[in-house]
């Protein structure tokens, strides 16, 4: 199993430690992808970073590695990048949407905004090319329901992203031809559940789960029943 975090974080194996001995539990192996695009602050010239297309090259890179059928979990953003990475890939059995975008041909994360406005948590700086997020905001938009060590672990792991990924399309869709589940979180409170379900009327299976943004602090053995289950089925 591989995992792709989400945007404007750094750090993937830190996002997932928790869910590392939950899955060994359920007999399975998981690792995380650390993304080109985003890196552990100071940023620095944004020409230096690297983009979507560059983030699904280094999760395909990942499945290239592993000797064994690979379930791809795409977290928030990591939707995107999966969508990408999977397309056409003999290795890869199963996607998992985990309160992700699942987008289609030509669709992008801004295009997903449609007429909402941007959350208040948005922090983009035209001036310099990257997206940010506001600290502040962090612990009750996207972390409610984490403890303490968790939300102060993902604070230290914020950072920037350029703004172009939230343009980007994915070069092929993978859930055209692979089976797929996604993964509502029911209590998050910066993807509203009613987003999260309209992304999952595309999907094979769809799971919902009582949890804010971030159940891989928050409730890991939960999460890691649901893949284990997601795992099991091969026709979703």
């Amino acid at each position: 199993m591989i995992f792709v975090h989400g945007a404007l974080v750094f750090d993937g194996a830190w996002w997932w430690h928790r869910m590392v001995e939950a899955l060994a539990a359920h007999g399975l192996n998981s690792r995380a992808v650390e993304l080109p695009s985003c890196v552990a602050p100071p940023v620095g010239d944004v020409e230096t970073l690297g983009d979507m297309y560059d983030d699904a090259d280094a999760v395909r890179a990942a499945i290239e590695e592993e000797n064994e059928p690979v379930m791809l979990v795409g977290h928030s953003y990591g939707g995107m990048v999966i969508t990408d990475a999977a397309a056409g890939h003999e290795k890869v059995e199963h996607l998992v949407y985990l309160d992700s975008v699942m987008p289609g041909r030509g669709e992008t994360l801004s295009s997903f905004g449609g007429s909402r406005e941007p959350g208040p948590w948005m922090d983009p700086r035209p001036e310099d090319g990257t997206m940010g997020l506001k600290a502040e905001f962090a612990p009750e938009a996207f972390m409610q329901d984490c403890d303490e060590e968790a939300v102060a672990g993902a604070l230290k792991r914020l950072t920037r992203q350029p703004l172009a990924v939230f343009g980007q399309a994915p070069r092929a869709v993978a859930w055209h031809e692979l089976p797929s589940t996604y993964i509502v979180c029911a209590e998050d409170r910066a993807t509203p559940p009613e987003v999260q379900r309209g992304h999952a009327r595309r999907a094979g299976k769809v799971v919902e789960l009582p949890s804010g943004h971030h159940p891989m602090l928050s409730r890991p053995e939960l999460l890691a029943k649901v893949l284990a289950e997601a795992a099991a089925t091969k026709d979703a």
